[in-house]
């Protein structure tokens, strides 16, 4: 079941945070802002509950994320020492709050007690609670010679990684899932020019958005596997000779695990994905844009922490694209949030900008991907007023 709604309160730099929640959920805004904070948040609980159910308190430091000791996670704006954290699911009969206290005698430690004893009577069935989940930090592996094993995370959990969103298993994930234990994408993701449903042939067609006529190949060395690229020439049927990972770019790899997180999630599922545009050409970024968009729109519940206009214009494309073919995204799916300082607070501040119908927004905020427009007024001598409230991409 999918997530309605995130309430937090007291953590990091949320005094109190409400914020509702579709199938793609995009935070953007400035540098330490908060949107990492409501991620942390969910990894927190997922941790936590797959180690202690969340009953014996919150441990701040593990296998998704590291926030620290406790004087790190307390509001330092707080009025009280509970810090609280609550989800409401999908159908919204389904509500659970978790609070913890953070005094005096505990500030250098790493785990916050419960506020209340037993305070957790049941399990939220929720998507953040399940095997299909995953998370896509954005310090995921660069390139490398060759990844892990792992039986257990792969083919047992479903997991992307070991720890902390790396990826580093993507290649076992992709090769298991691609070739051994074939998962079939369905109909609504697969890529308009690849005819095959399975996913290996589907993750190839969709990073060819970003390295045009690529192949993936994952193959297993011995005790590790390997990541090679080769590339079809036009009218040839014979593919080019394989390349390591390591001898093509950066884009390919940090795409890879976003592109096989959303064709092998299932309905309902969970994908968390920070900096999607990473490393990638604005073209590239547009197209995966693209994905996120049908996943979401498919049922996957996405969140997308980003800083790029592509990724942004790519979402707002999609929607208009909805209205007018029926493929893309419903606007009524998407949420978009813009995180941002109260001046007067020092806490963290969230605007919901909304899609209004053909790619435009309602509002644009100070510092919601002014920038381009504001270079633009300069180069060009002039006040330059035109943004998506008018168009649909940014001049």
């Amino acid at each position: 079941m999918k997530i309605a709604q995130i309430s937090i309160g007291n953590f990091k730099i949320h005094k109190q945070l409400q914020l509702s929640m579709k199938n793609l959920n995009v935070f953007t805004g400035i540098n330490s802002s908060g949107k990492s904070s409501v991620i942390q948040a969910l990894l927190l609980l997922r941790q936590n509950w797959m180690k202690n159910g969340l009953k014996n308190g919150l441990e701040l430091n593990g296998d998704l994320c590291n926030v620290g000791l406790c004087e790190e996670a307390i509001c330092q704006y707080a009025e009280n020492d509970t810090v609280f954290f609550a989800i409401t699911a999908e159908d919204e009969a389904q509500y659970e709050q978790w609070e913890y206290r953070v005094i005096t005698s505990s500030l250098k430690k790493n785990l916050m007690p419960p506020a209340v004893v037993d305070s957790v009577k049941t399990r939220l069935d929720i998507n953040l609670f399940s095997s299909f989940f995953h998370y896509i930090s954005a310090s995921r592996w660069e390139p490398k010679e060759s990844y892990p094993l792992n039986t257990v995370a792969v083919e047992i959990n479903r997991q992307l990684s070991q720890g902390r969103g790396v990826c580093d298993l993507v290649v076992h994930y992709l090769y298991h899932y691609g070739k051994e234990s074939v998962v079939t994408v369905p109909e609504e993701l697969r890529h308009p020019l690849c005819k095959a449903s399975d996913l290996l042939s589907q993750v190839s067609a969709w990073e060819g958005m970003v390295s045009p006529n690529v192949n993936v190949v994952p193959r297993l060395e011995g005790k590790a596997y390997v990541l090679k690229y080769s590339y079809n020439k036009p009218k040839d049927i014979v593919a080019s000779e394989e390349f390591n990972a390591t001898n093509v770019g950066y884009g390919l790899s940090y795409a890879l695990p976003v592109i096989v997180a959303l064709l092998s999630t299932p309905k309902g599922g969970l994908v968390i994905v920070e900096n999607p545009e990473a490393h990638l050409h604005p073209k590239g970024q547009a197209e995966l844009a693209k994905l996120i968009a049908m996943a979401a729109q498919y049922g996957i519940q996405v969140i997308v922490e980003t800083h790029s206009d592509h990724i942004l214009n790519g979402i707002l494309v999609a929607s208009k694209r909805f209205e007018e073919e029926g493929k893309g995204i419903d606007k009524d799916n998407v949420a978009i949030s813009y995180f941002c300082k109260d001046e007067d607070t020092q806490v963290a501040a969230v605007k919901q900008v909304r899609i209004v119908g053909d790619g435009k927004i309602d509002s644009q905020p100070e510092g919601f991907f002014d920038q381009i427009e504001m270079d633009m007024g300069y180069l060009l001598g002039c006040s330059v007023t035109c943004s998506r409230l008018e168009f649909n991409l940014t001049i």
